[in-house]
């Protein structure tokens, strides 16, 4: 039998337009978004169809808006595939609270609320910093550590072999990105990002995260969720919140993740949101795993046959 795990997209996949042909089509898409506007007390469905791009970047929109598509994304498969069933989930950094909304371990209303604050708190985190990110293309795990070393910054995420992701103030950032050149990187790119996520500049969103998330009611998952932090399932409702809060810090350990569930068996991954990210870091991790897609209606049909067959 085959082992499925569902995957979701983190910040960065936005576009403007997304979830708009799902809610078109479907009415039970269109209730979910109806459904997200009254638990935010604002329209972030409009944001999501029609932008403006600088409005829909803003990580207070961005996250919920990711989490929210990518939630639509998964009631629908459901609905297209009743016989639908999955043993894990994980998700790319706040693709980690859809993943645990997903498995049960929180509401849909509360993981979008708790969202929505965690991008408030990490924008502010952001405004007080200045910090950035860079994409290290072609070195490996270990070269990456020590330029991070020599620059003072952090190994931020650590998607998949040959991509990795750093994270500090903006200037050592630039610096970090000579130093990979000269180890021997393909490519160092600077990042279009609001800040420096998953590094020590974020420390102050920690605690207001964790104020957030002690309002929020949370249960043990019904399927295994992986954590980015350790790059295994998670346990208890408070190792949960403990986990959350760390990651706003921690590096994303993705690849390792990935490999925790090959480990086990998963043979079958389901991405949902925007963007096909995902996708290619897996084709990365292991070229044979069987990967399927949902973001919009065409995926949707694509994946619902897939699984149907």
């Amino acid at each position: 039998m085959t082992k499925t795990a569902l995957l979701f997209a983190g910040q960065g996949a936005q576009a403007v337009g997304m979830g708009k042909d799902l809610s078109e089509k479907f009415p039970g898409a269109k209730t979910w978004f109806e459904r997200a506007n009254a638990a935010l007390g604002y329209d972030l469905a409009s944001i999501c169809f029609n932008g403006p791009e600088p409005e829909l970047t803003k990580t207070e929109n961005a996250q919920p808006g990711i989490l929210l598509v990518s939630w639509v994304a998964f009631q629908l498969l459901k609905e297209h595939v009743p016989s639908l069933s999955f043993e894990a989930t994980a998700g790319l950094s706040l693709g980690e609270f859809t993943a645990l909304t997903a498995a049960g371990a929180m509401s849909f209303e509360d993981g979008l609320r708790v969202v929505r604050e965690r991008g408030q708190f990490m924008q502010e985190a952001c405004e007080a910093t200045r910090g950035s990110m860079a994409a290290i293309i072609g070195l490996d795990v270990a070269a990456t550590r020590e330029v991070c070393a020599q620059a003072g910054v952090a190994l931020a995420n650590l998607n998949c072999p040959g991509q990795l992701v750093i994270s500090g103030p903006t200037e050592r950032i630039l610096k970090a990105c000579d130093f990979a050149k000269a180890r021997g990187a393909k490519r160092a790119l600077p990042l279009t990002v609001a800040g420096a996520y998953h590094s020590p500049l974020m420390a102050s969103a920690q605690s207001k995260l964790q104020a957030a998330l002690e309002r929020v009611a949370l249960k043990p998952p019904a399927v295994a969720v992986v954590s980015n932090v350790t790059a295994q399932p998670h346990e208890t409702a408070e190792t949960i919140r403990a986990r959350l809060v760390e990651q706003v810090t921690a590096p994303v350990r993705w690849e390792e993740s990935m490999s925790c569930l090959l480990a086990q068996g998963f043979t079958r991954f389901i991405e949902f949101g925007p963007g096909t990210a995902l996708s290619g870091f897996m084709k990365r991790i292991d070229k044979s795993a069987q990967m399927l897609n949902v973001a919009d209606v065409a995926s949707l049909e694509v994946a619902a046959k897939a699984l149907a067959a």
